[in-house]
């Protein structure tokens, strides 16, 4: 009698009594915790189903009748598969962000420590209907304490440091950003964005090689997930928890101070460059005002900070991510734009 029965009124196939001896196969589903385990047979099926229909493991299994031969080149396909998958679009976030979490925890339970990540999924967070933050670590089981981590395997993601943010261009997600705004939306004490070696862009490289820090803002890690390397996370991840687990409040917060100072240098350069469009024709008239009231602007918005920095000692991670956006002046200055471009 026929192990698998098709179904076709309820296009299913029904397996019964169905057994497989094999030692990498009960390796596998043996390190499972059991509410896993159905879910990740049926993963297995698809993947190994979507191979099939390549033709590729019979392929391999023609090319040889040594067993380790048979299971080499089984390796090598499912490798081929696996990146094959990971550059569709459509799904290579998801299967990051899954292997990322079983990583992580996997990291955990052979640490002994009580840490545990979940997936944020599509979840929103503090901020209205921003689900940034993909995975949220509880340091020791505890939800007050948490980690937050942002998966970005895109090249369109630049490094992004608020000394060179352009405010008034067209908003653009970056390390920066994503840093802060993963951490103000998960309401965690520290946060991680991960990139894969071959997806990153060059002015990460440029920065960091394999794992850096950027001073009140988060880590930034750079795993290789075709190879399944994620020791660089494993590093960030530690030197987070500890930042998370022993950091305390402080009355003066230096990195904060040194960065709000020096956009207001920044926008301050902007204001004296004035002065070489002032001999030019009406046109450039019209840029010298826009411009003047453009750095007004600033000026007042960097100040208003500024003024809340030095009253509180720091900035509150919405404030942060609020200060290095500065979506409130950007409506502001339309309106002033529109006035000047009808003289």
């Amino acid at each position: 009698m026929s192990t698998i029965k098709i179904n076709q009124q309820l296009k299913r196939i029904e397996i019964k009594e169905f057994e497989i001896e094999n030692q990498i196969v009960f390796n596998y589903f043996d390190n499972l915790p059991a509410i896993e385990r159905d879910e990740k047979l049926l993963r297995a099926i698809y993947i190994g189903v979507l191979a099939l229909m390549e033709d590729r493991i019979s392929a391999f299994l023609a090319k040889t009748n040594n067993g380790l031969g048979t299971e080499l080149e089984s390796l090598k396909m499912i490798f081929e598969m696996k990146k094959e998958l990971f550059y569709k679009s459509t799904i290579k976030g998801t299967l990051a962000e899954d292997e990322i979490a079983d990583f992580l925890n996997n990291y955990f339970s052979e640490r002994r420590l009580k840490d545990k990540a979940f997936l944020t999924g599509n979840t929103a967070g503090n901020l209205p209907k921003n689900k940034t933050g993909d995975i949220i670590c509880e340091v020791n089981g505890s939800p007050d304490l948490k980690i937050a981590i942002e998966c970005k395997f895109d090249k369109s993601i630049r490094f992004g440091e608020i000394e060179n943010k352009e405010i008034f261009t067209r908003k653009t997600d970056t390390a920066w950003s994503q840093l802060i705004e993963a951490q103000a939306n998960r309401d965690s004490k520290v946060s991680i964005i991960v990139f894969d070696i071959s997806l990153v862009d060059n002015s990460i490289l440029k920065n960091f090689d394999n794992v850096g820090y950027i001073p009140e803002v988060g880590f930034v890690a750079i795993i290789n997930s075709q190879k399944g390397d994620y020791s660089n996370l494993a590093i960030a991840y530690m030197l987070a928890r500890d930042i998370a687990t022993n950091t305390k409040e402080i009355e003066f917060d230096k990195h904060v101070l040194t960065m709000i100072i020096n956009r207001i240098i920044k926008d301050i350069n902007e204001v004296l460059s004035v002065k070489s469009l002032v001999l030019n024709n009406i046109e450039n008239n019209k840029s010298i005002l826009k411009q003047l009231d453009k750095s007004m602007l600033l000026m007042e918005f960097n100040q208003e900070y500024l003024k809340r920095f030095l009253s509180q000692g720091t900035l509150t991670k919405k404030d942060l991510l609020d200060f290095y956006m500065g979506e409130d002046i950007k409506d502001r200055y339309k309106l002033i734009e529109k006035e000047i471009n009808e003289l």
